[in-house]
């Protein structure tokens, strides 16, 4: 899915013999996790995919789940992600030097306005991110 904050991707559990379950995120080059149970590996699945796509403006395309072909004992499932909530939860501050007209940084001051704030929801606006 792409310019979207949703994505959605099938995922395969694969039981293991152990106990637990790995997860294979078949779309994400090389992405497996793991759970403990169906639950926790669902949870990580969604974590793995949130964390490999924070950065991506643009996501992979999802196989059609219906083209998903898995054999018994594994069990194939969708994990959903909202990138939007995911990047508001995983975020790391940076810091940027910006320069902006003198008369906005005078009027800015008199309202008390945080700049950082400002900055980060016109970014938000302007990016529908």
């Amino acid at each position: 899915m792409t310019q979207n904050s949703q994505v959605i991707y099938p995922i395969i559990l694969h039981p293991e013999d152990t106990g637990g379950y790995s997860v294979e995120i078949p779309d994400l080059a090389d992405s497996w996790t793991q759970g403990d149970n169906p639950i926790e590996a669902l949870d990580m699945a969604r974590d793995l995919i949130g964390t490999l796509l924070v950065d991506e403006t643009t996501f992979p395309v999802a196989t059609p789940f219906e083209d998903l072909t898995v054999t018994a004992p594994a069990i194939k499932s969708l994990v959903e992600v909202d990138m939007r909530v995911f990047r508001q939860n995983h975020t790391h501050i940076v810091r940027k030097n910006v320069s902006i007209p003198e008369y906005l940084n005078v009027l800015g001051k008199k309202q008390g306005l945080n700049f950082s704030e400002v900055l980060t929801e016109a970014l938000h606006d302007k990016l529908n991110a």
